[in-house]
């Protein structure tokens, strides 16, 4: 009597158990062929040559995923572009069903059993990045700009460092730009949250591996004349170090500063038209005026400078540098300045992999091209900072892959 009691329990205990076990197959492989298909949909728009196939991407991981359920699930899902986070259609949501009736269940229901499976995709293109002023360090708050600094580059800014202050704006700066990028995240007034791009993967320095040019001639500085006359012709060559005295030319070439001082501060006018100079050993720069008065015009020079040299090469990579830093210094104290009310028209790349270049007091610098790569950039007070550079003409800082994972 109690077997035959509690045999319809047993029964329909094991019944069920057979159909939940079908059930769970089911959903399993109907969710994994959910998730397939929103991961290439968001996969496809991810990529500019794709993204207008991304339904037809997805309806086939679907399909090449269903198997034990192929001809009881939707024959065509549901796909469509959604919202997530604070992004705008930047997911793909795919949902589908499948309906099958079981000996035991549909016994009890007197219908089929429908099972539901939804995925949702998240995405980020990936990007090739330009900019005229980078910050290099891969650690910390390497682009800082504070006070009441202004800073015109439409050319675009970039960081390096992966850190959560990466770049610091403050509210009270002025920055007028088309692109920050950054591999950590960045701290900006509300006007520049629409230029950034955080957690970009792939940014690099792309002059790592070049090594700076050289003139071992040795040379000093000297002025000639008297009073107001005085001035200096100088040549290429290594100076231990080059502090500005009178109104000074610099004929084209290489002028190594060898441990000591670039100083171009002093109220002289300076010219020097396809120069670079080569910081060694510790070598540290002063650029821009202490007066009201001088003016600094320096440019460049091009590649065919380096061509029929031992530099051919890398003739096209070292031209249009104006101060190439070399990476093997260890990083001078207190940094490299930009300062005073000089009125300076500076062309061509600074590069500084292991220096600070501070642009501070009232400078005030303006250039049709001026680039600055540096091991970080702080641009502080009063300053103005203007470089006038097209986006195509400026410093490639690398490219990151398209990033996409399921969210739900």
């Amino acid at each position: 009597m109690l077997v035959a009691i509690g045999m319809p329990a047993l029964i329909g205990g094991a019944g069920f158990g057979v159909d939940t076990a079908q059930w769970y197959m089911w959903k399993r492989e109907l969710q994994h062929s959910v998730d397939q298909a929103a991961y290439a949909g968001a996969l496809a728009l991810a990529h500019e040559d794709s993204k207008d196939y991304f339904e037809t991407r997805a309806k086939q991981e679907y399909e090449a995923n269903l198997d034990k359920v192929k001809g009881f699930a939707s024959e065509v899902p549901s796909i469509s572009i959604a919202n997530y986070a604070a992004g705008t259609n930047n997911s793909v949501i795919v949902r589908a069903t499948a309906t099958k009736s079981l000996p035991f269940s549909s016994f009890l229901t007197g219908s089929a059993v429908t099972i539901r499976a939804t995925a949702q995709a998240s995405f980020a293109p990936g990007g090739t990045y330009q900019a005229c002023l980078v910050a290099l360090a891969e650690n910390g708050t390497s682009l800082d700009i504070g006070g009441n600094a202004t800073v015109s580059a439409k050319c675009g800014l970039a960081a390096l460092s992966c850190s959560d202050d990466a770049v610091v704006i403050d509210s009270s700066a002025i920055v007028d730009t088309d692109s920050i990028v950054t591999c950590g995240k960045a701290t900006v007034p509300e006007e520049n949250e629409g230029v950034v791009t955080e957690g970009a993967t792939g940014l690099k320095d792309i002059y790592a591996d070049l090594d700076p040019p050289t003139d071992d001639r040795q040379r000093t500085y000297n002025c000639a004349g008297q009073g107001g006359n005085r001035q200096a012709s100088l040549q290429a060559g290594t100076y231990s170090s080059l502090i500005v005295s009178c109104t000074t030319v610099l004929n084209q070439g290489i002028y190594v500063i060898d441990g000591g001082l670039l100083d171009l501060s002093a109220n002289y006018n300076v010219t020097g038209l396809g120069v670079v100079f080569v910081l060694k050993n510790g070598a540290r720069l002063k650029l821009g005026g202490n007066g009201n008065n001088n003016r600094i015009s320096l440019s460049p020079p091009g590649a065919s400078f380096y061509e029929g040299t031992i530099y051919a090469e890398d003739a096209n990579r070292l031209a249009d540098i104006l101060i190439f830093e070399d990476r093997n210094s260890s990083p001078p104290e207190p940094g490299h300045q930009l300062n005073g009310n000089s009125n300076s028209l500076i062309e061509g790349l600074m590069y500084f992999p292991n220096g600070t270049l501070t642009v501070n007091g009232t400078a005030n610098v303006t250039a049709q091209c001026l680039q600055i790569s540096a091991y970080k950039i702080k641009v502080l007070g009063n300053a103005k900072l203007e470089t006038l550079c097209p986006p195509d003409s400026t410093t490639s800082v690398g490219s990151s892959v398209a990033s996409v994972r399921l969210v739900a």
